[in-house]
């Protein structure tokens, strides 16, 4: 794909194409046929980060090749979501003859929502004060009719809010609505309506099982809160502080009851499990965790992890490299067999796809 283009075009036959790369490197666990969701084929990230070009008077967002490190111009970026694509000519345009607001800003980032909501953060190589405030303020105040827009301003050591750094997402799954605090450079799933599919199918997955669940790597608490209403009690772990606070905030953001979050890693969960029957003095004793859900990230499992997930009868695993993927089954399908396979398009047009296996113990 060129940068900051999409060929719609194009999308069945490269998505095609992935499928069967993945297909052909788990072939060997004999997994069921894939269930294949796709992705829109254009207008589908939910966050962009671009260099801003200064020359003259002009200024406007930037890319760069990642082989020949050419600057590439962006005016109009149809990998992002509307909300973002379509924000993106109106903020260069009422940052353009904004001196406060225009000198030395560095980079624009992005965050939106399926909901409309926008974050925008404005990064400088100069100091910031009250005056980039008050002008940042204004500006809200002047696209508020329109934009759902929160703006930041970021410079070394330094961080402005006009009002908050999140966003909160909102969404209908299986018909219960869902809502999601997204915090400013914090990981959250970039292609959304992509997401909505992996819960959906997570869900699907949840509601054939029973008893308690425990989740690794659970950050903002994306797939837990999802999940909660399927299991009798949630046990979640994550070691990012930001990422537990974000879970938290959505616990009682979705009034959920039945979910704890504790702030481990999955390496230090396995190693407390193998000392004993307690996780940061939580008695599991009185829980039945029958089923582990684990969404890693490029790495895989670690052995001890691994070791770990494989002591459950039911493990539903989410990857994001189909390489540490198959490295890890080559272990889990000594004791289990996959049940259910699927293939989420969260990265049209590159090389990059999302898995879901649903693996139960012989």
């Amino acid at each position: 794909m060129s940068v900051g283009q999409v060929f719609p075009q194009h999308y069945s036959t490269q998505l095609a194409a992935k499928v069967t790369e993945v297909n052909q490197l788990l072939a060997e666990f004999s997994p069921p046929a894939p269930e294949v969701f796709t992705s829109p084929a254009e207008h589908y990230r939910l966050r962009a980060e671009f260099r801003i070009w200064h020359d003259g008077d002009d200024m406007y967002h930037a890319m760069f090749d990642p082989v020949t490190k050419a600057k590439i111009r962006i005016d109009y970026f149809p990998v992002a979501c509307k909300t973002i694509a379509d924000f993106m000519p109106v903020l260069i345009e009422h940052l353009q003859f904004n001196h406060e607001l225009r000198y030395k800003l560095y980079q624009i980032d992005y965050l939106a929502t399926l909901s409309g909501e926008l974050l925008v953060s404005l990064i400088y190589k100069k100091p910031l004060d009250d005056t980039w405030l008050e002008h940042a303020r204004q500006l809200t105040e002047q696209l508020a009719s329109i934009y759902k827009v929160k703006f930041i301003g970021r410079a070394r050591k330094q961080k402005l809010m006009v009002s908050e750094d999140f966003v909160i997402e909102q969404f209908d799954l299986m018909g219960k609505s869902l809502r999601y605090q997204q915090v400013e450079s914090s990981f959250t799933q970039p292609n959304g309506q992509v997401n909505v599919q992996m819960l959906t199918w997570a869900k699907q997955v949840a509601d054939q099982l029973s008893d308690d669940l425990l989740e690794l790597y659970c950050g903002n608490g994306n797939f837990s809160i999802a999940l909660a209403p399927s299991f009798n009690q949630v046990v979640a772990t994550e070691i990012s502080r930001t990422s537990i606070k974000s879970a938290q905030y959505n616990i009682e953001l979705n009034n959920i009851e039945n979910l704890q979050v504790l702030q481990m890693s999955a390496e230090d969960v396995a190693a407390a499990l193998q000392q004993g029957n307690t996780l940061k003095k939580l008695d599991l004793s009185t829980l039945q965790l029958n089923t582990v859900l684990v969404d890693p990230p490029r790495a895989g499992l670690d052995a001890a992890t691994e070791q770990l997930v494989a002591s459950f009868n039911d493990i539903i695993y989410i990857s994001c490299n189909p390489n540490t993927l198959a490295t890890n089954l080559a272990t889990l399908c000594l004791t289990h067999d996959i049940v259910r396979y699927a293939i989420f398009d969260q990265f049209p047009y590159t090389a990059h796809i999302e898995t879901g296996v649903w693996l139960r113990k012989r």
